[in-house]
């Protein structure tokens, strides 16, 4: 089972909510538009369980989710629509915003 990484922090627009896989921790991706870095800057943070991740997701105004186990999660609770992610070089990327 693939570890997940949450970090979570206030900022002026609200609580902004980062999850990832621990395995892919400090890599780049790409594809074609564009690439995307898993900075440990930004998304380095605890363990988290799901549950905890799911309760994180449910009081966040903005989420950042990489890695196939993290935004799989997110799809699977109804956060995210599948056809709204992304797919960098094997991996998955979705942000979620709440209006």
């Amino acid at each position: 089972m693939v570890d997940l990484l949450l970090n979570e922090r206030e900022t002026a627009k609200g609580r902004l909510v980062s999850v990832c896989d621990a395995d892919i921790l400090g890599q780049a991706f790409e594809n074609e538009a564009t690439s995307l870095t898993v900075d440990p800057a930004f998304y380095d943070g605890p363990t988290a369980d799901p549950q905890t991740v799911v309760d994180s997701l449910a009081r966040c105004d903005v989420a950042n989710l990489v890695g196939s186990r993290a935004v799989g999660l997110a799809v699977e609770q109804g956060f995210i629509e599948e056809t709204n992610v992304l797919e960098f070089d094997g991996t998955r990327h979705a942000q979620l915003l709440w209006l």
